[in-house]
């Protein structure tokens, strides 16, 4: 669309401040400047909310037919629960904005959103490694 490259930390910036997950987004838009991939010179241009809709539309896609593949295989007294309960979203996906509202329609489930996504994650690994002895994971081919 633009043929401009960005590195890394500049798409996390684009993602927090702007990235909807949601086609009726709240309209912001931000400056990005990267380097012309044509021309090889800097350039900045204007994005909006609705284009990193449609440039994050096929990971969020992805994301939402996971959790509907897990959900289909959920035993039915869980899967009771979770409809009671509803699905609490950790992880940076989590931020997006509008992801809690596309979830619901996509599911039909609750959504929450954990008070500190982010950390959730580090968190819950930490917890897991704590109590390693009593946990029964599966790495690679191999159990722990």
């Amino acid at each position: 669309m633009y043929n401009l490259m960005i590195g890394e930390r500049s798409a996390e910036e684009i993602k927090i401040q702007i990235g909807s997950a949601y086609p009726e987004g709240e309209g912001k838009s931000m400056e990005i400047r990267g380097r012309d991939l044509v021309t090889g010179l800097p350039r900045t241009i204007t994005f909006t909310s609705a284009e990193s809709f449609q440039a994050m539309a096929e990971p969020i896609n992805n994301v939402i037919d996971g959790i509907k593949s897990v959900l289909e295989r959920t035993p039915p007294e869980l899967a009771s629960d979770i409809v009671d309960k509803g699905i609490v979203l950790t992880g940076g996906a989590a931020l997006l904005d509008g992801f809690e509202k596309l979830l619901k329609e996509e599911t039909g489930i609750p959504i929450h959103l954990a008070e500190d996504p982010l950390s959730c994650v580090v968190l819950g690994t930490g917890k897991i490694l704590e109590n390693i002895d009593k946990t029964n994971l599966i790495v690679g081919s191999r159990s722990v």
